[in-house]
């Protein structure tokens, strides 16, 4: 395997490490929630807020030590994504991304490969619908060497000609075996149907029509204007101490080109009023993928943590109502869950299970029926009781490396959370009153706008499905090769 194909060990870590109990972004949205419950003791607490420093050009950095390993961990976090990505040039924050690697003055892509090697290093690259994240991670002794390298891909990248031509058949080919996963078509089209044009819509891959019209000066022009000093935020943990992140990482910044933070136009979305099933048809199907939702939360909402700790309830954990239904009781789908992501402007609600087919119909029913309970009865005060104490227990888990606990605060920079978003988490869940978890699922679930979209074999299922879907207002059967 050249060096070039070689997978990136690390690509995805970012997004893991993003606040996980609330903090998800697309196209990862609909990644499988945390299995059985655990966590450590409820008397954990917040660790220490991580030290902050401003660069030049307005670049903010955040730091974490510890020096218990020789390890350095380093993210640089661009305030733009794939939202900013032009209709017709879909895929172009993804594209530009991933050609970082692929030659900087001084490297070519092989040598870039052999560099990261040479030093026990990894770099990898991460876009979602808001951000450009890199992350570095190379042992202590390395750092500057390792940071030559990473500032040359970060402000002196090439983007040779063939290279972007390899890697524009290569997104193509990704595509079209992306169409193999069931479970991808279903995030795809359910996205596409819940925000239609708006561009959490679109999903950061592109398409196999607007790959190959990314040009060359559509990558020069991208780095040109959000790769500069104002635009980025650093996460530094590890071995390192201030004065090393003043002589040594800082220079990655003003390496870059001067200018501000970069103001993200997107839109509040809107959705499509009333109940609607999409059917993506793929031939042969004995099992299916199921995604139903509608709009979500917004982490500026009042009643932002009294949704998150109520949808705890049902379907945020293995014993959750939806698991126990579905799964427990019925044998239905191995997993049944419920998510609320977020991101700049509000996200998507959505429950996600995989039946077979023959079960498909009598899943959504009961889905179906399991949400409208929930909306309008709410919750007990017994399992509002559990909801808390599991997530003020496992929240040790989010804060548990240095790692997790600086990209907490970089991810507030970066999506404008409060200050106190991750450090009083815990605090803010106890807080939640019944009534206000309650008051939130009527507030923020709306049972007369939502999406089913069901991935299976149209012609064996469509017609039950339909039945199935109480209100039903509009209903398509689309192929699985749709873009």
């Amino acid at each position: 395997m050249s060096a070039r194909t070689r997978p990136m060990l690390l690509q995805g870590l970012v997004a893991s490490a993003l606040g996980a109990r609330l903090l998800t972004h697309a196209p990862s949205a609909q990644a499988e929630p945390p299995g059985p419950e655990g966590g450590a003791s409820s008397s954990a607490v917040p660790a220490a807020r991580p030290t902050k420093l401003v660069g030049d050009g307005g670049a903010v950095a955040y730091l974490v030590e510890s020096h218990e390993l020789p390890l350095v961990d380093i993210s640089i976090s661009f305030r733009s994504g794939s939202t900013f990505d032009p209709a017709e040039k879909r895929g172009l924050a993804r594209m530009f991304a991933r050609m970082l690697r692929r030659g900087a003055v001084g490297y070519t892509a092989d040598v870039i490969e052999e560099t990261i090697d040479r030093y026990g290093g990894e770099l990898s690259v991460d876009t979602s619908t808001s951000t450009i994240n890199i992350h570095a991670q190379v042992i202590r002794r390395n750092l500057e060497p390792f940071l030559k390298l990473v500032t040359a891909v970060i402000a002196h990248p090439t983007f040779p000609e063939d290279e972007l031509g390899r890697l524009r058949r290569e997104a193509v080919a990704e595509l079209i075996e992306a169409r193999d996963s069931d479970r991808s078509l279903a995030t795809k089209f359910f996205r596409k149907a819940v925000f239609g044009d708006h561009p959490y819509g679109r999903g950061s891959s592109g398409t196999t029509k607007s790959i190959p019209g990314i040009t060359r000066d559509d990558v020069v022009a991208f780095h040109a204007k959000h790769f500069r000093r104002g635009n980025v935020v650093l996460g530094i943990a590890g071995d390192v101490t201030r004065d090393d992140v003043e002589k040594l990482i800082l220079p990655l910044v003003t390496a870059l080109p001067d200018g501000a933070a970069i103001v993200d136009p997107t839109p509040a979305p809107t959705m499509t009023k009333g109940r609607r099933l999409v059917f993506v048809d793929k031939p042969a199907r004995t099992q299916t993928q199921i995604l139903i939702g509608g709009l979500g939360t917004h982490p500026k909402d009042g009643d932002h943590t009294s949704l998150h700790v109520a949808n705890t309830v049902f379907g945020g954990t293995f014993t959750a109502r939806l698991m126990k239904e579905v799964r427990s009781v019925r044998g239905w789908s191995y997993g049944a869950y419920s998510r609320l992501p977020i991101d700049r402007q509000r996200e998507a609600f959505s429950m996600w299970t995989f039946p077979a087919a023959t079960d498909a119909a009598a899943c959504i029913a009961l889905e179906l029926e399991l949400l409208e309970k929930f909306v309008k009865e709410g919750i007990s005060d017994a399992e509002l009781g559990f909801a808390k104490g599991y997530l003020g227990e496992s929240y040790a888990f989010d804060i548990d490396t240095p790692f997790k606990r600086v990209r907490q605060a970089v991810d507030e920079e970066l999506y404008g959370l409060a200050a106190d978003y991750h450090t009083a988490y815990v605090e803010h869940v106890r807080a939640v009153p019944l009534e206000g978890a309650n008051a939130a699922l009527k507030t923020r679930l709306d049972l007369d706008n939502l999406v089913v979209v069901v991935v299976g074999t149209a012609a064996d299922l469509e017609e039950a499905v339909k039945k199935a879907i109480p209100r039903l207002d509009a209903s398509e059967v689309v192929s699985f090769e749709t873009e």
